[in-house]
């Protein structure tokens, strides 16, 4: 099994936990199979998610999430029990591109909206970030197409929700 290397950043605060999810590994971009999020423990089996994902699909920050803890102590995320409101949207820029392989230059394209998010490395220069139930998710939609057609960067969106999709 191989896990993630993204940078651990832990939440403050409240009894943090890792929740793992497991996937079939990317082999195109990333051969990773599993990833641990950081999430704030609500009860015996639930927490709520406190990290960005940076592969995981279906979930963003803020989210309640259900788990069970191996014989080993992992906890492994079983279902959603309450969604966020959040998307979680991931942005890779271009190498041969305006920007480079900046991570921060995605971030400071993505600033005026007030998103927060992580770099995964400065080998791999993925962005993933948060879009809060109450951005402006037109004009970010609007960027982040305009960014891809100007080849600025590729995008994934791997939590929509239904104001995402009207937007």
């Amino acid at each position: 099994m191989t896990s993630t290397t993204a940078p651990e950043r832990v939440p403050v605060g409240g009894d943090q936990i890792k929740v793992w999810y497991r996937f079939v590994a990317r082999e195109d971009w990333l051969p990773y199979d599993t990833e641990g999020l950081w999430a704030t423990r609500l009860s015996a089996d639930t927490a709520r998610v406190a990290s960005v994902p940076f592969l995981q699909d279906g979930v963003a920050e803020g989210e309640v999430v259900r788990f069970i803890t191996d014989a080993d102590g992992h906890h492994w995320a079983r279902e959603r029990v309450e969604a966020s409101g959040n998307c979680t949207v991931r942005v890779l820029p271009v190498p041969g591109g305006p920007l480079g392989r900046s991570a921060q230059a995605v971030h400071e394209r993505l600033a005026p909206f007030g998103l927060g998010g992580e770099s995964f490395s400065r080998e791999f220069p993925l962005v993933a970030l948060t879009v809060p139930a109450d951005a402006d998710i037109e004009g970010i939609k609007a960027l982040l197409i305009r960014g891809q057609e100007e080849g600025w960067w590729h995008f994934e969106v791997a939590c929509v929700t239904d104001a995402w999709r009207a937007a």
